[in-house]
């Protein structure tokens, strides 16, 4: 069984000046059975989210910019590559998921159960969201389990929690919210198991700041279907 000593949280933020102040505090106070470094990636913010993020930097709290916005999963993967811990967690900045789940999230890791583990929104606690968005998830999921023979509940969650070992045999290359589709499909592909667990989520609306769109729904279904239909070793994105 892997012996665990390190956490890295990446932490994606783009245009969060309303929340990002207090999504770091909340991750400062959680209670984990092993080490933790947070690594915040701005990614190219133009409401001021940079002076916030300059104010609260220390030594438990590493900072890194892109100087133009390139989307969430560049961000993602600025963050994985300055990464130093043993697994890595996808921590959004957005107030809709409580890093008091984090020990929930790393138990199967740590109990040597599983070295991926996704946060469902749809096994838990959660506040009524609208019938498209609903149907948009689910729909993505039924897609998941048609193509990758893989009953998910939940792909686009933004709890993924992967081994180091593993995140780094996938090679993802996308930059936007494709990465959550890619993920997934490349864990897939070369047949690890995902261990689902359930997560509280408070969603919110566009006018709050959601910035995930019907188009990116569209974009990680054909994202899925592509990669499904990749030959072995042709399933970079481009």
């Amino acid at each position: 069984m892997t012996e665990y000593r390190l956490l890295s949280v990446i932490v994606p933020v783009y245009n969060e000046r309303n929340t990002v102040g207090e999504i770091i505090r909340r991750m400062r106070l959680v209670d984990l059975p092993i080490d933790r470094e947070i690594i915040v990636v701005d990614d190219g913010s133009s409401d001021g989210t940079d002076k916030i993020l300059a104010a609260l930097q220390d030594s438990t709290i590493r900072v890194v910019s892109h100087e133009t916005n390139r989307g969430k999963g560049a961000a993602v993967r600025t963050g994985i590559s300055l990464a130093r811990g043993d697994v890595v967690l996808i921590q959004d900045a957005d107030l809709e998921y409580d890093p008091q789940q984090w020990p929930r999230l790393l138990a199967p890791l740590l109990e040597g159960r599983a070295k991926v583990v996704y946060g469902s929104r749809y096994l838990g606690e959660r506040e009524a969201t609208t019938l498209l968005r609903w149907a948009g998830d689910r729909s993505l999921s039924v897609l998941t389990a048609l193509l990758f023979n893989a009953t998910l509940s939940d792909i686009e969650t933004g709890y993924k929690l992967v081994d180091r070992q593993v995140l780094d045999s996938l090679d993802l290359t996308s930059d936007r919210f494709d990465f959550e589709p890619e993920i997934t499909a490349k864990l897939l592909r070369r047949h690890y198991r995902i261990y689902e667990v359930p997560v509280t989520y408070a969603g919110r609306a566009g006018t709050d700041g959601r910035k995930f769109t019907w188009r990116d729904g569209l974009a990680a279904a054909r994202t899925l279907i592509r990669l499904r239909l990749a030959r072995p070793g042709g399933d970079r994105l481009r």
